[in-house]
């Protein structure tokens, strides 16, 4: 696990630890001493604690004029027992809302694990993004199957194109505008 680090090819574009209004200003990370872990795992140094245990993120891109986040996500997403949404929602959503952010990519390629809890958080984070959305991609089978079997999927856009979604050969803006598109052919 300590080989696989976030999203790279748009760090040209935008890092968090620069942008003034990111939860992770000024966070200094190193590529050599590795302090994170994963259920004993070590994880590469470049990803971001928010205060769960075993599941972490990284704001690949924000674009506070279109309203628009890209946060890549890896571990186990365990809100059963670590409370891993609530964390997630205070600390890191709603601090890209104050800014604007209602339109939210979560991607999913890494998380190993999902264990529920209730609904609440996600709902209160669909509802607050009001003519936003939040897309789930490429997140495992199995997790997508624990959403749906813990209502999660009332509040969470995935399923069909987006499971397999080629993000990488995308640009930021692209990638908003790709899953802008199929979001609203759903909803004709």
């Amino acid at each position: 696990m300590h080989l696989i680090e976030p999203h790279y090819s748009w760090r040209h574009l935008y890092i968090s630890a620069e942008d003034k209004l990111s939860p992770f200003y000024g966070r200094e990370y190193s590529e050599f001493e590795y302090t994170h872990t994963i259920y004993n795992y070590f994880i590469h140094p470049q990803w971001d604690e928010f205060g769960s245990p075993t599941l972490y993120i990284k704001i690949l891109y924000a674009d506070y004029k279109i309203k628009a986040a890209v946060i890549e996500m890896i571990g186990e997403w365990n809100d059963a027992i670590n409370n891993d949404i609530m964390f997630f929602k205070r600390d890191v959503i709603e601090n890209l809302m104050e800014q604007g952010i209602n339109r939210f990519i979560l991607l999913g390629d890494n998380v190993l694990n999902f264990h529920a809890s209730d609904d609440c958080y996600y709902e209160e984070w669909s509802e607050e993004a009001g003519e936003g959305w939040i897309a789930a991609l490429n997140f495992r089978p199995h997790v997508l199957q624990e959403f749906c079997k813990n209502n999660i999927d009332f509040y969470l856009v995935f399923g069909g194109e987006l499971n397999d979604f080629i993000w990488r050969n995308y640009y930021p803006v692209q990638l908003i505008e790709a899953v802008q598109n199929i979001i609203s052919r759903r909803l004709q």
